[in-house]
């Protein structure tokens, strides 16, 4: 085997083993560094390639299939050459993520996504009204939409209720915004206009921006496609570091 093939071979090798060592759980994973012995002793790799199946970070986010590509990569060469990926610059990275709905209900759960999307807080007529998540989840009625059933505890100066409504969504589509199509309120929940009006408002902001921040990555959402049972999601990274 050459020395080229046979370096990008054993380091590809060990980015596998210490990534399988990182995750809780893995089906399959396949990582392809591109690169040469010149190039990695410099800290220099051409590209780095992941595949991988039923993998699970955290205990409750679990990816169906994954596939990221990244472009040329400055890192640390003692560390490349142990087949751990430490940067020395940030990168830009193209993933294709699969997530079943059973995956998405499960990372809802999570401390992870709670944390994101925990005290919302709306001036409803000079007043702050705090919102606490009780219980999020998705699923897909056809038409490639998306459902969300949604339980939150609002949180007003003289009362505390619960609140029940269903939200019907179209994805996001080249890089376009997610459309809000419908919501709709548990009959007898209390929910008054003045709530409604400053909610929708705030639900848009929300939807303009479908990006988020995990340990040393910011994420983008460009595309999303849906299908009977999965979301398939074109995602852009910014990565300052790979995450251990």
């Amino acid at each position: 085997m050459p020395e080229k093939q046979g370096l990008e071979h054993l380091l590809s090798q060990a980015a596998e083993i210490t990534l399988s060592n990182q995750l809780d759980e893995v089906e399959e994973i396949n990582v392809d560094v591109r690169t040469n012995l010149l190039k990695v002793v410099q800290g220099q790799v051409d590209q780095v390639s992941l595949s991988g199946q039923g993998l699970v970070i955290q205990e409750d986010i679990r990816v169906q299939e994954i596939k990221l590509r990244t472009d040329s990569v400055n890192v640390n060469p003692l560390s490349a050459l142990f087949g751990e990926i430490e940067l020395n610059e940030p990168v830009k990275a193209v993933a294709r993520i699969v997530l079943t709905t059973t995956d998405i209900n499960r990372a809802l759960t999570s401390d992870f996504i709670r944390s994101q999307l925990q005290n919302l807080q709306l001036d409803v007529d000079g007043e702050t009204v705090l919102f606490e998540l009780q219980d999020m989840q998705l699923f897909l009625p056809g038409d490639g939409k998306i459902g969300l059933t949604i339980t939150v505890l609002q949180k007003e100066a003289e009362k505390t209720q619960s609140l029940d409504f269903t939200v019907i969504l179209h994805p996001l589509i080249n890089q376009q915004t997610v459309i809000l199509e419908s919501i709709n309120f548990t009959p007898g929940s209390g929910i008054s206009i003045e709530l409604i009006v400053a909610l929708m408002p705030k639900l848009k902001q929300l939807l303009k921006s479908p990006s988020f921040q995990w340990d040393n990555m910011a994420m983008r959402i460009i595309d999303m496609n849906v299908t009977n049972e999965n979301l398939i999601l074109m995602i852009e990274a910014h990565v300052s570091q790979m995450p251990s």
